[in-house]
């Protein structure tokens, strides 16, 4: 009996020892199978996230390179870097810029794109990065029927000659182009002022700064514009009506605009192409948006023209933005810190 006993626990133990082995060597396949995989599981995590990692960084630098309107930079490293050297101009260069930044408590500065559309770049992209509103006199009507009521109701079927920037004339396809140029403005303009968030907004400028397709929408909007209000104005001269600008008979004293017609083919035309706004356009700019343009001319530097207000007449209640020039050509945006 004891005999009976005895192989039956020996038999026991040997079939427990033989499961154990099998259970120890799946266990130890399935654990070998889990360590594989977690390790390709991990390999794949690190190549996902270097993958993910530098397609952000490839759109990061596209985005800046397509940027019409650079990051911020230290002021005082810009001036030294743009201006190296004894020479009398670059010593005068530094010298106001370090007073931009020891008075003015400038301290950064974003750079424009140098092109013909740099002033109203610099302008436009501070009124919807502050979250400007629309000037008070675009409020009251639809700006989007300005090309119509000009054509039809006004009679000036010379807009056809209008020159879209570098795409100088289009002909019968002027106003069309217009139109889309408006609501262009319109669109953005009203979605960018309604967004609260600073950072957002922000985004959103980057956004529409890096297409140029869309923000020469904006500047021939803008120019339109212009054309629009300096036609209303020369109306109102010739039928001796309400009291007009001084900047519009300052602009009409001009051989070069001394009418509608000889404004838009002398000036507007061209800019974005060959030339800049001048100092009386830049005026009418900052009266037709109601803004307060201070600028900041460092080549006027320790002279009374070293800062000018645009227009120099100009109502409290209408927002300031500011801009600095090296030449009355190119325009950057300074950025202030206290």
């Amino acid at each position: 009996g004891r005999h009976e006993v005895w192989s039956w626990k020996t038999a026991s133990k040997e079939s427990l020892c033989l499961m154990w082995q099998k259970v120890k060597v799946q266990l130890m396949l399935s654990m070998s199978f889990l360590t594989t995989l977690f390790w390709y599981c991990r390999r794949l995590y690190s190549f996902l996230a270097q993958l993910l990692k530098r397609w952000s960084n490839y759109l990061q630098r596209q985005l800046i390179r397509n940027l019409s309107v650079l990051p911020e930079v230290d002021l005082l490293g810009y001036s030294a870097r743009e201006w190296k050297g004894e020479t009398k101009q670059a010593k005068q260069m530094r010298q106001a810029y370090e007073e931009l930044f020891r008075s003015c408590h400038i301290k950064y500065l974003r750079q424009v794109r140098r092109d013909n559309y740099s002033v109203v770049r610099a302008v436009l992209f501070q009124i919807f990065s502050q979250g400007i509103p629309f000037p008070s006199w675009m409020k009251e009507r639809d700006i989007l029927k300005l090309p119509e009521k000009l054509l039809y109701s006004q009679g000036c079927n010379w807009i056809q000659q209008y020159g879209f920037g570098p795409e100088r004339y289009t002909g019968p396809n002027a106003f069309g182009k217009l139109r889309k140029c408006m609501e262009a403005l319109k669109t953005n303009w009203a979605e960018i002022s309604a967004t609260r968030d600073h950072e957002e907004r922000g985004s959103m400028c980057n956004t529409l700064f890096s297409d140029e397709s869309k923000e020469y929408k904006l500047y021939e909007a803008i120019k339109f514009v212009m054309l629009y209000e300096v036609v209303e104005a020369y109306e109102q001269i010739k039928s001796r009506g309400k009291p007009v600008h001084n900047l519009f008979s300052l602009l009409f004293a001009r051989d070069s605009s001394s009418d509608p017609l000889s404004f838009m083919m002398n000036h507007l035309n061209s800019i974005g192409d060959s030339i800049c706004l001048d100092q009386v356009e830049l005026f009418l700019l900052g009266y037709l948006l109601e803004v307060k343009i201070r600028v900041y001319r460092l080549h006027r530097f320790n002279t009374e023209e070293f800062l000018v207000n645009y227009p120099d007449e100009y109502r409290r209640e209408w927002n300031e933005i500011s801009l600095l020039t090296e030449d009355d050509r190119y325009y950057h945006i300074p950025l202030f810190r206290t």
